[in-house]
């Protein structure tokens, strides 16, 4: 096991090191940069502004300089749009997304997984047909369509809840809108799961011998049909527990990926890579705690 954990976690900073230099690399290759629309752009002060942020040597000095200041000194830099550091901007903001992204992950986790339970429970009946119907919509509706629709409707025409509130924002609509694509992905994960669990032969013994109809399917069914959901849960967990991009702008959330998407527009280098490293090691993680849990789950995955 632990031959496996070292092979995954040296696959893993591999990944990680291929993503930040993909990301560094093309975002160095869009023409333009973060100073060109500066109002004192003069060629004195941009030069004094690139000198600073080390824009003026060759992409490939600037890459390994990146590097060596994140990973060996934990300094990633500040922003070239307001100054901050960015390590200190990703603290303050991650506690936002990570309450909103942790709340969305467990109503996902648990709505998917009971309503998919249901489903195939009562399979080719109406409340299967019906949680179909819905998990189909939830996965055709993109997450920034579904946000704006609530915030028109519970927002804007009922006026249910506040369209913008300071310090203390409201997060049912943002976590139903960040949590259900997930929670339909699970749904559909865990319906055709259980099916085939079902229709095992051990079930029809279990049954057979009088094991309660709770015991069969909490204790033996549920058990080996989670196992797809937890292969979904670690790239999940890492999406929700950042946020979405998309939601935390639509509903005015100050987490990090309203950061991020600030950061992209203002073709702020620093923001960018900072936020980019943090998702890619958020995500590597992740997975590689989901598949040691794999073997907890169930013992007979053999890791050789």
């Amino acid at each position: 096991m632990w031959s496996y954990i070292v092979k995954r976690v040296l696959l893993a900073l591999l990944t990680v090191f291929i993503v930040i230099a993909i990301t560094f690399f093309t975002m160095h290759a869009i023409p333009g940069g973060p100073f060109n629309k500066e109002k004192a752009s003069t060629p004195a002060v941009k030069a004094v502004l690139e000198s600073r942020f080390n824009l003026d040597k060759p992409v490939g000095e600037q890459f390994l300089l990146y590097m060596e200041n994140a990973f060996l000194k934990g300094d990633f830099g500040i922003s070239t749009k307001n100054g901050r550091e960015i390590s200190e901007t990703m603290k303050n903001t991650f506690g936002i997304s990570a309450k909103l992204g942790g709340m969305s992950a467990a109503v996902a986790l648990i709505s998917g997984t009971v309503f998919g339970v249901i489903a195939a429970l009562y399979r080719n009946r109406w409340p299967d047909r019906l949680i179909i119907f819905l998990t189909t919509f939830f996965v055709s509706v993109p997450s920034f369509v579904l946000a704006t629709m609530l915030l028109l409707i519970f927002c804007l025409k009922l006026g249910w809840f506040p369209v913008f509130r300071a310090g203390d924002p409201s997060y049912v609509l943002p976590v139903l809108s960040l949590s259900m694509y997930p929670a339909a992905y699970i749904t559909r994960l865990t319906k055709s799961s259980m099916l085939d669990v079902l229709g095992e032969d051990y079930i029809r013994t279990a049954r057979a011998k009088g094991v309660s109809s709770k015991s069969v399917l909490f204790k033996h069914a549920l058990r080996n049909a989670i196992l797809p959901v937890i292969t979904y849960l670690g790239p999940m967990l890492a999406y929700t527990l950042t946020g979405s991009m998309v939601v935390e702008t639509v509903f005015s959330i100050g987490g990090m990926g309203r950061e991020f998407v600030q950061g992209i527009l203002n073709r702020d280098y620093s923001m960018i890579m900072g936020c980019t490293v943090f998702l890619a090691c958020l995500m590597v993680v992740m997975n590689l705690i989901c598949d040691i849990v794999y073997k907890f789950v169930d013992p007979r995955i053999d890791f050789s």
